[in-house]
C-alpha cells in the first residue's frame, strides 16, 4: 500500500502525490490533511480487507465468551494484514499531531469492539468481580495494541499462531470467571 512505502522516510504530502501519480493539488482537493489521508486509506484498506465481515461472529455471539473468543480471534487475524500501514501511521505520529490524532480516533473504534466483548461478559455475569467494565475494557485494548503485536511476532519471533492462540487464552482467563 502507498502509505507503507513510506516509512520511516518523513513522508509529505508531495510524496505521497507523486506515488499515487497526481498533483499535490489534486491531493489536497480532495484531503485537507496527512491525517484524513490516512484514515481513509485505513477505511479503504478495511472495505478491502472486509473488516466488516470478518466482525460478524462477534457480533452475533449467544454469550460473552463466545464475543470474546470471536473478537479476539478475528483482530489477532487483522493485525498482520494492517501492520505494514499501521507502522507508518505509528512513525508518522510521532511527529504530526493530525496524524497521531487520527490513529486515536482509529484505536477509539477497536476499543468500541473490546468493549463490546466486556460489557457482553458483564451482562451474562461472567466479567470477574475485581473489574469494573471500563478498566477490563482498558486492559483488553492494551493486550490487543498493534505495538504488542509487534514486540511478540516480529521481535520474538512468535508465529502468528501462536500469538493469536496465547492472547485468546489469556484474555479468556483474565476476563472470564472460572
Amino acid at each position: 500500500m502507498l502509505l507503507a512505502e513510506g516509512a520511516g522516510s518523513g513522508i509529505r504530502m508531495s510524496d505521497i502525490a507523486k506515488r499515487a501519480g497526481v498533483s499535490r493539488q489534486a491531493l489536497y482537493l480532495h484531503f485537507q490533511s496527512r491525517g484524513e489521508l490516512i484514515i481513509a486509506a485505513t477505511l479503504l484498506q478495511d472495505e478491502q480487507e472486509g473488516a466488516q465481515e470478518r466482525l460478524t461472529a462477534s457480533r452475533t455471539a449467544r454469550t460473552g465468551r463466545e464475543r470474546l473468543s470471536a473478537f479476539v480471534q478475528a483482530w489477532c487475524a487483522y493485525i498482520p494484514i494492517i501492520y505494514p500501514v499501521a507502522r507508518t501511521i505509528l512513525y508518522l505520529a510521532e511527529t504530526d499531531q493530525e496524524v497521531s490524532d487520527a490513529w486515536r480516533r482509529r484505536m477509539e473504534d477497536m476499543r468500541e469492539g473490546c468493549e463490546a466483548a466486556i460489557a457482553a461478559l458483564s451482562k451474562d455475569g461472567d466479567l470477574p468481580d475485581h473489574y469494573d467494565e471500563t478498566s477490563a475494557t482498558d486492559l483488553l485494548w492494551s493486550m490487543l495494541s498493534i505495538r504488542q503485536w509487534e514486540l511478540l511476532c516480529q521481535q520474538r519471533g512468535w508465529t502468528q499462531e501462536r500469538y493469536a492462540h496465547q492472547i485468546e487464552a489469556a484474555a479468556m482467563r483474565v476476563f472470564c470467571k472460572a
